[in-house]
């Protein structure tokens, strides 16, 4: 498949050209500049994009390929100027949309699981969800989905995972109450690296165990997005944050991964999503974390926290339900901080934890802005929370956009 290179030199807007290649119907693939003069002498190559500042030695090799190449000075182009150098560099001929990729990921699928069975990492969030429908219209019921209950999720949510694949998809699931398990590996851990590495080795070795119970099982399907990869560092990129199901595995892992979304953004798997028919309220629900509400209780994590949490959560997400802004909105995140401060409740002194509200729109989580909501909603958001839930002290708005903040606090 003809491809486009995008060449980050450290700037903000690598993962947006990214993006606007691949709307435009042309493959494209970010490497950081350190990577570059090998990713550039690569098959099917069509065109090259530098964003930001670039290295000599790339410079210097740019000078010797006959691949066109399009300098910006660390901006997004108009849409004007990247057709005229897609023309350019590959013609008229747009291969990449979901309806190829959903033939080729089929083909791709069945030619690497074989005859072979499988087990799927399904948590309920819209990535494990495409997968496994993905891999199961490659495999049939050779494919068994795994939803570990880790205590980690938000209220409710387990039931509805469970209800809606075995009742609504017909996709074979093994169902894991594995909170003790859980909370005892994150007893005391306050560094939030080593919680989503303690949670991705903890998930593989609950999935080796139900696997082993099948029988013979070989592959480990994952939801695993093209962002991912970047945040984790992997391809040679500067390290974000360690996604659980990219620099979370064990070295050890007894199986061989699937991820048939991994060269995907978010909004193509929801794209690839409405082709498998996936329910709208899957589809676009809100992106939850992998570890949970673990990286959403800041410091150390208990089920008293989380408890909290969840009630706190509960209360955020019907509120947004309720006032018509939950679609409006990317990822609304409520974040327990490891800070309490002095109030008054009932005429007596307290000393309640400090709960942070995240809303973020974006289009693929590379980058994000915060939601100006009506002043009233949040109001009545904070008013229900310090209200409602014991524990909580006060309610702080988080105003960072990504860059330079990530979306979720840990």
């Amino acid at each position: 498949m003809k491809r486009i290179l995008v060449v980050d030199g450290g700037s903000l807007h690598a993962q947006n050209v990214a993006r606007q290649v691949r709307s435009l119907g042309v493959y494209s693939e970010i490497v950081p500049c350190s990577a570059a003069v090998e990713a550039v002498q690569g098959p099917d190559l069509r065109g090259i994009i530098l964003v930001g500042m670039v290295s000599a030695r790339l410079e210097a090799v740019l000078g010797q390929t006959a691949v066109p190449v399009l300098s910006l000075d660390d901006r997004s182009p108009s849409e004007q100027v990247l057709e005229s150098f897609l023309s350019k560099a590959c013609g008229e001929i747009r291969e990449w949309n979901m309806d190829n990729f959903l033939y080729q990921a089929v083909e791709k699928i069945r030619a690497q699981v074989g005859s072979g069975r499988a087990v799927c990492a399904l948590s309920g969030g819209v990535d494990s969800a495409v997968a496994a429908v993905l891999v199961h219209r490659a495999i049939g019921d050779r494919l068994t989905c795994i939803y570990v209950d880790s205590g980690l999720m938000r209220a409710g949510e387990s039931q509805q995972v469970v209800e809606t694949f075995r009742e609504g998809f017909g996709i074979p699931l093994v169902h894991v109450e594995a909170e003790e398990r859980f909370l005892s590996k994150l007893a005391g851990v306050e560094d939030p690296e080593q919680k989503r590495r303690i949670i991705g080795i903890e998930f593989i070795r609950v999935f080796e165990e139900e696997a082993a119970k099948l029988g013979d099982v070989e592959f480990l399907v994952q939801g695993t997005l093209y962002p991912d990869a970047l945040e984790s560092g992997v391809g040679q990129g500067d390290l974000v944050k360690s996604h659980h199901n990219v620099g979370g595995l064990p070295e050890d892992l007894r199986f061989k991964l699937v991820e048939p979304l991994a060269v995907l953004f978010k909004d193509e798997v929801r794209i690839l999503g409405e082709k498998l028919q996936i329910p709208q309220e899957i589809l676009w629900r809100h992106p939850f974390p992998g570890p949970g509400l673990a990286i959403r209780v800041l410091g150390a994590v208990t089920k008293e926290k989380l408890d909290l949490l969840r009630q706190a959560d509960a209360i955020v997400r019907e509120e947004l339900h309720r006032s018509g802004w939950y679609h409006k909105i990317w990822q609304a995140a409520v974040v327990l901080t490891n800070m309490r401060a002095v109030g008054v409740q009932r005429g007596r002194r307290t000393y309640d934890y400090v709960v942070g509200l995240r809303f973020v729109s974006s289009v693929d989580g590379m980058s994000a802005d915060w939601v100006r909501v009506p002043y009233e909603l949040l109001d009545t958001i904070g008013r229900r929370l310090l209200g409602e839930v014991e524990g909580i002290g006060r309610v702080v708005y988080d105003i960072s956009p990504k860059p330079p903040a990530t979306i979720e606090w840990e």
